[in-house]
């Protein structure tokens, strides 16, 4: 009986909390308070749409290092894709790229004055072993100087819609550290910046439109020119999360790593699992406060491991919206000037997204008419072809949204909503005789109410 009693009065205390919400069960973490993300900057984005799905000082220019080499990286694969250059050409070494390559305190494969190089030994000297003599190399066989190539780099961030960057170098070298032949139009102690949103778009587009890079940014190790250099180097990928190296990561394969005094420790890093496949991005990465890592580069593999665990952990790729929905209150478009008059409406394609565990019920469908279906007055007007699109579907998350890299990469959520049939337009004849009768019950609706206007 008293043990009864006893849960009775638990029962009901907490029944009372409950009630006037003076306690509250505990609930997920934002991503925020759960990553903690020791760095000055950080991002974490979906890789196939470009949502953001956690940022941390996101939109700040800072020092991004060898993550500059990304964007050289883009404009070499794309002059070789446009037929402008190819991988077997060679390149003969200046004598600015020889004092560069010769300068043992940077990250380099010693180049000798007056050799010839294929593109392909270069792009992987600069890929797998952040290469700056041989960063400048590519520079020069694209643009002639690296001055024009760097008119290049910064031509190509505004077209690919990057904000908050500035390219003064192809490398990401303190520009003091070229000796004193720095780019013309550039000062001696100007550096590359970029935001981590700016960093993480530049990679989006590069994976994306040239995902074989990452077949050369996952090589763990590689000897440069192996049996043809007398002084050959063994290029040890900067990327230690790859697998086989010192902190490995089940599925990471790129992509680039950047270290300077300015920039300090930075690494824009890239994983696929079941699939799925996320961009990170740290910036001036940081140990525990009072810890004193093993490795100067462990903070930047820390924070990242954070950041794809989370990612792994929490999200997968839910079909939001299928193909051939209708909108509850949208089944049908009003048709003028048909032999129908009306249509259905059915969406195109399904719309899948990168959702939050437990979030999926938080996405709700949304459509907008398409103006240029419809005619001066806002009606749809026959004749329509069956699949003609008539409007747009969307889909809107009750939640905290961040968005996505850019306004092209949020279409991943818009499909075009098509007519489920054609309704071919009525002759002028039965166009007439609705003229008609439609003149006739607007005087019938004039007398009505001019009728019960009298009472």
């Amino acid at each position: 009986m008293k043990k009864q009693w006893c849960k009775k009065i638990v029962a009901g205390t907490l029944a009372f909390f409950l009630a006037f919400g003076l306690f509250q069960l505990p609930q997920s973490a934002s991503a925020e308070e759960a990553l903690n993300i020791n760095a000055q900057a950080a991002i974490l984005v979906d890789a196939k749409s470009g949502k953001i799905l956690y940022e941390k000082n996101s939109d700040t220019a800072l020092g991004i290092a060898s993550m500059t080499k990304m964007m050289t990286e883009f404009l070499l694969l794309e002059a070789v894709e446009e037929g402008r250059l190819s991988f077997d050409q060679k390149y003969t070494v200046s004598d600015y790229v020889y004092k560069v390559s010769q300068d043992t305190s940077l990250s380099n494969v010693p180049l000798k004055v007056g050799e010839q190089y294929t593109i392909q030994e270069l792009y992987e000297a600069m890929a797998i072993y952040s290469a700056n003599g041989a960063t400048i190399a590519i520079a020069e066989k694209i643009a002639g100087t690296e001055a024009n190539f760097v008119k290049m780099m910064n031509e190509k961030a505004e077209e690919l819609g990057l904000d908050n960057y500035h390219f003064v170098n192809s490398t990401g070298l303190n520009n003091a550290d070229l000796f004193g032949l720095h780019p013309e139009g550039t000062g001696a102690e100007d550096e590359n910046t970029m935001s981590a949103k700016a960093t993480a778009t530049l990679a989006f587009e590069l994976i994306n439109q040239y995902p074989e890079v990452l077949e050369t940014s996952s090589i763990p190790k590689k000897w440069f020119r192996p049996g043809i250099d007398d002084e050959q180097t063994e290029m040890d990928n900067w990327n230690f999360m790859l697998p086989s190296l010192v902190f490995e990561y089940e599925g990471i394969d790129g992509i680039k790593t950047g270290t300077t005094d300015f920039a300090g420790s930075c690494f824009t890093g890239t994983a696929e699992r079941n699939g799925m496949r996320f961009i990170t991005v740290v910036m001036d990465a940081k140990p525990p406060e009072g810890v004193i890592p093993p490795d100067k580069s462990k903070p930047r593999f820390d924070e990242t491991r954070k950041m794809l665990d989370f990612a792994f952990s929490n999200f997968s790729v839910e079909e939001l919206v299928p193909a051939g929905y209708e909108v509850d209150k949208q089944k049908n478009m009003p048709v003028v000037k048909g032999k129908e008059d009306k249509v259905g409406v059915i969406s195109e394609a399904p719309i899948t997204a990168m959702v939050r565990n437990g979030e999926k019920d938080k996405y709700k469908p949304v459509f907008t008419p398409a103006k240029k279906a419809l005619n001066e007055e806002g009606e749809l007007e026959a004749p329509i072809k069956k699949d003609q699109a008539v409007g747009t579907l969307t889909v809107e998350y009750d939640g905290e949204d961040l968005g996505y890299l850019t306004p092209k990469a949020a279409e991943s959520i818009t499909v075009n909503m098509v007519a489920d049939k054609s309704v071919e337009k009525a002759n002028w004849f039965v166009l007439s005789l609705r003229a008609i009768g439609g003149f006739f019950v607007d005087v019938w609706n004039s007398v009505v109410s001019g009728i019960k206007g009298l009472f």
